[in-house]
């Protein structure tokens, strides 16, 4: 069964995609820990980060690395923080999060009820600022 990233990938799921390319997508977290939590995922369905190739591992942190410099563009946080968890969904992912303070990376702190049009609003800017930054990939969907 596909997991539940492969299946927004696919676009069987409606999500607010920020980037996509050949190796990986990004977007919005539907439970952000912060304005503008966006996810870093492969495309490639693997369960743990480590069991992907050290070339993908690479790329995934270099979209986050843009992402992060977008976010922090747009919303003029502290610290971009970054976490690899991977325990909410088993496909490997990256947790891209403008934070201020490390108890902004408390994951059961996230809002589980955001307001949708503010979501709206965030890709719209992080969208800008990497079209801005010279990025290619940056998703229309």
């Amino acid at each position: 069964m596909a997991s539940i990233f492969s299946r927004i990938i696919d676009g069987e799921i409606p999500s607010r995609m920020l980037w996509e390319d050949d190796e990986c997508v990004a977007f919005l977290d539907v439970r952000p820990l912060a304005p503008g939590h966006v996810l870093v995922v492969p495309r490639q369905e693997t369960d743990q980060w480590t069991d992907l190739g050290p070339g993908l591992v690479a790329h995934l942190t270099s979209v986050a690395h843009s992402i992060g410099r977008a976010q922090m563009s747009v919303f003029s946080p502290a610290r971009i923080g970054m976490v690899v968890a991977g325990f909410e969904v088993p496909h490997a992912h990256i947790h891209v999060v403008p934070i201020n303070h490390m108890g902004d990376l408390d994951f059961t702190l996230a809002n589980a009820n955001p307001d949708q049009s503010e979501l709206d609003v965030q890709l719209e800017q992080l969208r800008t600022a990497l079209t801005e930054a010279g990025h290619s990939s940056v998703s229309s969907r």
